[in-house]
């Protein structure tokens, strides 16, 4: 007859308090819920969950609208026009138009790699903030272009020191 062992009971342990208040931090995080129709408001404290979730839900469906205009253009737009004109000026033209759609759909992907950026400084909550002066950026700003990394005065000083490389 085979020997039978016992099972080892295994020791509970608790787990420590930093993982309780993290789990209680995300929860608290999670549980901000706003209305459609809310506006972020000077009067709130600045970055407050309030605007972060704003702000996220903002830049996700800003997000989702440029992939479904992508994926339309790429697919059902001119893009599988692959006939082949006899006329030169109409190859020249369709030439022409595909040319300018590939462009537009370069840039939205250039906003789109924006947005995932802007998304993650939401999650480093650093959102909201200047990355040259750390200063806050502004509500207004904000609701105007989502994707901002800048004050208007850091925006102006990278703009002047662009084209200052330019002309170089």
């Amino acid at each position: 007859m085979p020997k039978t062992t016992k099972a080892k009971k295994k020791k509970v342990t608790k787990p420590k308090t930093k993982v309780i208040s993290k789990i209680k931090k995300a929860a608290t995080k999670a549980s901000i819920k706003i209305t459609k129709n809310y506006i972020p408001k000077d009067t709130e404290k600045y970055m407050c969950e309030k605007h972060k979730v704003y702000f996220r839900i903002k830049l996700n469906e800003w997000k989702k609208e440029l992939v479904k205009a992508n994926n339309e253009a790429l697919y059902n737009g001119s893009m599988d026009d692959n006939s082949i004109s006899a006329d030169i000026v109409d190859q020249a033209s369709s030439y022409t138009d595909k040319n300018v759609e590939m462009k537009a759909i370069n840039r939205q992907i250039k906003l789109i790699s924006e947005i995932d950026k802007a998304l993650m400084r939401i999650r480093d909550d650093t959102y909201g903030y200047c990355l040259d002066t750390a200063e806050p950026i502004g509500l207004k700003r904000l609701m105007a272009r989502p994707v901002a990394k800048y004050t208007i005065a850091a925006q102006e000083k990278h703009e002047k020191d662009e084209k200052v490389h330019a002309d170089d």
